[in-house]
């Protein structure tokens, strides 16, 4: 029974996370637990712990005497996050890549094998971007507890982000080409490539959902 629940309620946060992100529902709009049931076809149980889960990831906000809306996406915040993402995480990668062992290098062939399985898989979308993260931390191996903690924070918040350009910003197209780049530059050693070929991944992966998000607008 609860691998049944914990599976119907999975296949409701993939729903609603869709539909969020694609726009279908749009940002303040309410989310109306009866509604979403009777659309998908289940009880309000999975609905309530979907929103929750939603809500951990930044796309759904409970507000007193509203409940649940669908969160305001902000460009101004995309700029801030993904441009301190790229300050803080070349960086890091510039203090770890002199102290990459072959088992370092070896986790992160992994991961990125395990990434690009998973791109391929629409089933495995509510894995893209914790195995893209992953991936990231594989190079990171420089003792700076305080850049990693901010680093982590970043990247919470910018979730949502991150899946909506492997998602529908033509993210998947890039992502595995760019990830072994900068991986065979890290093996290499090549601290200023490495460091660039990080920088332009995260701010492109910025503009390109600025873009579609204006698109999505217009």
């Amino acid at each position: 029974m609860a691998l049944e629940f914990k599976t119907r309620t999975q296949v409701v946060v993939e729903a609603i996370r869709a539909q969020i992100l694609s726009g279908q529902i749009k940002a303040g709009e309410p989310l109306r637990q009866a509604a979403l049931a009777e659309q998908l076809n289940v009880s309000r149980i999975p609905i309530r712990e979907a929103l929750l889960q939603l809500e951990a990831e930044g796309l759904v906000k409970f507000e007193p005497h509203k409940g649940a809306t669908a969160t305001q996406i902000s460009p101004e915040l995309i700029d801030e996050l993904f441009e301190l993402r790229a300050l803080l995480e070349c960086d890091l990668l510039a203090r770890s890549i002199p102290l990459l062992t072959e088992a370092h290098l070896a986790q992160a062939r992994q991961t990125l094998l395990r990434l690009d399985d998973a791109l391929q898989s629409p089933d495995a979308a509510d894995r893209w971007a914790e195995l893209n993260t992953e991936f990231h931390n594989c190079l990171y191996v420089a003792n700076r507890p305080q850049s990693h903690d901010m680093v982590s924070n970043l990247n919470k918040n910018a979730d949502r982000y991150i899946r909506m350009h492997l998602q529908l910003a033509g993210g998947i197209e890039k992502a595995s080409s760019e990830h072994r780049k900068l991986l065979d530059l890290c093996a290499a050693g090549k601290v200023e490539a490495a460091c660039n070929e990080l920088r332009d991944h995260i701010l492109h992966a910025k503009d390109e959902i600025k873009s579609f998000l204006q698109r999505q607008d217009s």
